[in-house]
């Protein structure tokens, strides 16, 4: 696993915490397990599903009675990241505000993450890449 001992891989904002919560509750899911996939214009998408048990492997994050785990596949991508639920007069939906994304398409769902190296030399000075 990637992380810094003492220092959660993501985090969730009271709304998302909430959210997360109802969507568990509402169907005795163990949490959601989120990571990334190929796609998009960007070239790189969130995942978000159901967790029914756990796997050994991924980054688990407890907050708030929310239970978020993320791939271990997307560990390196996701770490540093605040996840947040907004509701507007349109739209509802979760926000990954995430430091390691360089750029983003025009419609947001899609994103396109900094170098690998670039990334694993930011962990390595300072803990945690910086929100920009």
């Amino acid at each position: 696993m990637f992380g810094i001992p003492g220092k959660q891989a993501v985090t969730m904002t009271k709304s998302a915490a909430a959210q997360i919560s109802k969507l568990m509750a509402k169907e005795g899911h163990a949490g959601l397990r989120i990571g990334v996939k190929k796609g998009g214009c960007a070239g790189m998408e969130y995942t978000m599903d159901y967790v029914t048990e756990s796997d050994p492997h991924d980054e688990r994050v407890e907050q708030d009675g929310a239970v978020v785990m993320i791939a271990p596949m997307a560990q390196m991508f996701l770490f540093g990241t605040e996840i947040d639920y907004s509701v507007s007069l349109l739209e509802s939906g979760f926000q990954f505000n995430n430091p390691n994304v360089a750029d983003a398409c025009g419609c947001g769902e899609s994103i396109k993450f900094k170098d690998m190296d670039e990334l694993a030399e930011q962990v390595a000075a300072n803990g945690a890449p910086k929100l920009t």
